[in-house]
């Protein structure tokens, strides 16, 4: 008698309050009674300023240092480097890039938003946004290229530094 007792208030106790709430407002989480859906996409929750969302790369800030995807627990980082022969230009802080991001893939299906790749990023470049709802029906969807590098410009990369260290062997072998 109590549950049901119970569940017949809350029933007329929601037909009463049923009224456009806005969500934005203080007192929105201390009222208790009534309806406590929020009509998603109309209304959306608040995002504290230190939630963890979706991951965003700023590619030419990146060095190509790999720590990131060393310290993810669930290797959802891919990154593959390719080494240049001279420095290729510098970062927003001043550090020296020396390796083109052949690949640099996030797959957020496995990412458990835990923030540690953000924390061991030396250039800062890796970040967590303010953008939660990335909804779809594949999961291959959920994957994140950050790399701007074509097929062709990799092969390129690749053979300019594979003609760089024979030459350095040739010059040695002099």
């Amino acid at each position: 008698m109590k549950g049901l007792t119970l569940t017949v208030r809350h029933l007329f106790g929601a037909r009463k309050s049923r009224t456009e709430l806005d969500i934005r407002k203080e007192n929105y989480f201390e009222q208790q009674a009534g309806v406590t859906t929020v009509k998603y996409p109309k209304e959306k929750m608040p995002i504290p300023e230190v939630a963890r969302y979706q991951l965003d790369v700023e590619i030419d800030d990146c060095i190509v240092c790999d720590l990131c995807a060393k310290a993810c627990p669930v290797d959802c980082i891919a990154i593959e480097a390719v080494k240049s022969p001279e420095a290729i230009g510098k970062t927003s802080d001043g550090s020296v890039k020396r390796l083109y991001a052949a690949q640099f893939d996030i797959d957020m299906a496995k990412c458990m938003y835990c923030g540690l790749c953000t924390v061991v990023c030396p250039t800062e470049c890796i970040t967590m946004t303010n953008q939660y709802d990335r909804s779809t029906q594949k999961l291959t969807d959920l994957i994140y290229g950050f790399s701007e590098m074509s097929d062709t410009e990799v092969a390129q990369r690749k053979e300019e530094w594979t003609r760089f260290q024979a030459e350095k062997e040739a010059a040695k072998k002099k």
